[in-house]
């Protein structure tokens, strides 16, 4: 083994992973001090979680070397990360839904010994106590909230001895309450010497938390800022490599018709479980509309309910643009003074001229095939409506080459499959394809997650120009600080009902935060 200069924690020098032609990583410098959090930033398919990925032991360099404490070692494994005392927690928690927590934290590990509860339970105790955790080792996993299955990845990493800790995208579907005690905890966890990297594209969450900043960009090492040093404009800028604006536009559309009428809508899932309880809401042509609330609270379940996606009962009643409106005479349901929509089909929901625009959560499950290049993605929306045995690739293939210049999505070709694209660049896809379908109403879930700064205002400069056009945009959304800067109302689901609606321009996430936990009060079903 080779010694280099002796620092307590991890040195990165010269690391390259390559996967075919494709460089994810280019000779990568990078360092992290016991006791710092250091936050990893970059655009998407910068070459973040490859890079961190290669330290967790799930991939190996094909070029460089991986320093820890001066001395140099191999990492091959999980197992060998362990060894070195490196954890990672990743954004999709590796958990047993079956088990208790206890369970899943010592699932994997060698026990010579008779499978001691009591003696788990005590050591879990102890870590939560000492660090500041919440957590029952008793409880089982699928009981639990997003941020206590987070909990039970971070304990299990140092119920395993883990001095690195590796977080992507922790805080992706936290309440604001939530996060500030995850970034409590961290903080006792630095004091107490630990070394701390965290990815995520949140920068006012970077210039909370952490010491140091490191910026990747295109798979290589752009340089590292000390935190207090540094600003969110002078970030990004490292991030793209030009100057990049970071206001969030709002603008005030005067004409604001009602498009949605949602009354007393529930929706059960398979078990007979209601997912929505008496929901109801309107939204207007000329505004957008955000959906906040906990992971599971009924927002994928009202959108696709809209959609004719789900069944359940109540009224969605739809009401097409005036005749003086921009988007006028494209879409003329059946029924001007309110088109019913529940019971309906996404098929029949088209046909009768509803212009509604879906973009779910779920992008290469149900929004796009992965298998299929951009220009056969164009045509799913409307291959049913093709005459005779032959469909036209023409149109398709026009609008597949306007998005990918006006989107500027990065692919090899139309034809390539979307599935070997990026996520930002997957997104666009199917938000422009959704678009180009010129709809009266347009929803979409999570349409920034996991997309770099750049990407995410793509997204949101679109989403403000269907709403200039007088398009009811909902928006479903995780970060609270876009939700109220972006959106006219939000409206909040707690448990499948309405906690709460609040006017963007004057709402804080602290407020949306406690509406989520139904802690705040607030109109329920309001205008």
């Amino acid at each position: 083994m080779i010694a280099l200069e002796t620092i307590s924690g991890i040195r990165l020098k010269g690391i390259t992973k390559r996967f075919g032609s494709v460089v994810a990583n280019d000779g990568v410098d990078l360092e992290v001090r016991r006791g710092e959090i250091l936050a990893l930033l970059g655009e998407n398919g910068s070459g973040k979680t490859t890079l961190m990925n290669m330290i967790a032991g799930i991939y190996l360099p094909d070029e460089g070397h991986i320093y820890i404490d001066g001395r140099e070692v191999s990492i091959r494994s999980p197992k060998d990360a362990f060894r070195y005392h490196i954890g990672m927690i990743h954004q999709h928690f590796l958990l047993v839904d079956v088990f208790t927590a206890a369970e899943n934290i010592v699932l994997g590990l060698d026990e010579k010994s008779k499978f001691d509860t009591k003696a788990i339970g005590r050591r879990v105790r102890e870590i939560s106590e000492k660090y500041g955790f919440d957590i029952d080792p008793d409880q089982k996993v699928y009981d639990m909230s997003v941020s206590q299955k987070q909990t039970v990845e971070i304990v299990k990493a140092l119920y395993r001895g883990a001095d690195t800790l590796i977080l992507d995208e922790p805080t992706a579907v936290l309440t604001p309450q939530e996060t500030d005690k995850l970034f409590a905890v961290l903080r006792n966890m630095k004091e107490d010497g630990k070394a701390i990297i965290i990815i995520t594209h949140k920068l006012h969450e970077v210039m909370d938390i952490s010491d140091q900043v490191a910026v990747l960009r295109k798979g290589r090492y752009i340089g590292t800022v000390n935190t207090a040093e540094t600003d969110p404009q002078q970030l990004t800028n490292m991030m793209v490599g030009r100057a990049v604006t970071l206001n969030i536009d709002r603008p005030l559309c005067e004409r604001r018709n009602l498009r949605l009428e949602v009354k007393d809508l529930t929706v059960k899932n398979g078990e007979g479980v209601k997912m929505l309880d008496g929901v109801s809401f309107q939204a207007f042509g000329g505004e957008i509309l955000g959906i906040a609330g906990i992971a599971g609270s009924g927002q994928k379940e009202l959108l696709e309910a809209v959609a004719g996606l789900q069944g359940g009962t109540g009224s969605i009643l739809y009401y097409p643009p005036d005749p003086g409106e921009p988007i006028a005479g494209q879409h003329v349901p059946v029924d001007r003074d309110g088109e019913e929509l529940m019971g309906k089909t996404p098929g029949e929901i088209r046909r009768i001229g509803v212009g509604l625009a879906f973009v779910p959560e779920d992008r290469l499950g149900m929004g796009l095939v992965g298998g299929m290049g951009m220009v056969d993605n164009m045509m799913l929306k409307t291959y049913g409506e093709a005459k005779g045995f032959f469909v036209d690739r023409k149109p398709p293939r026009e609008l597949a080459r306007k998005l990918v210049e006006e989107l500027e999505i990065v692919t090899p070709g139309v034809d390539t499959p979307v599935r070997r694209l990026s996520g930002g660049n997957v997104q666009k896809v199917l938000v422009g394809r959704e678009i180009a379908s010129s709809p009266t109403v347009l929803m979409t879930a999570y349409p920034v997650r996991g997309l770099d700064i750049n990407s995410s205002y793509t997204i949101y400069h679109l989403l403000n120009e269907q709403k200039e056009k007088g398009v009811a945009v909902l928006l479903v959304g995780e970060d609270l600080d876009v939700l109220v800067e972006l959106c006219d109302r939000v409206l909040v689901l707690c448990g499948g009902k309405v906690s709460g609606v609040v006017d963007g321009r004057t709402a804080t996430k602290e407020e949306l935060g406690l509406y989520m936990t139904r802690v705040g009060g607030g109109k329920e079903g309001a205008e």
